[in-house]
């Protein structure tokens, strides 16, 4: 499921504080959906908690 995806993009260096999308950040999605695991995943994985986007670029 998600958390296995999640640990294979951290085992690949994925950039986990990328933005875009509807959520703007993985971090953000995995909360929003309710994915206690994965959030707890990235933020072990040091995962920004603040929004670095602005109004005008969502």
């Amino acid at each position: 499921g998600h958390e296995q995806v999640v640990k294979l993009l951290l085992e690949k260096n994925a950039d986990i504080n990328a933005q875009g999308g509807y959520y703007c950040n993985a971090l953000q999605a995995a909360s929003e959906g309710g994915h206690e695991h994965v959030v707890k995943l990235l933020k072990g994985a040091d995962a920004k908690v603040a929004l670095e986007q602005g109004i005008e670029e969502l």
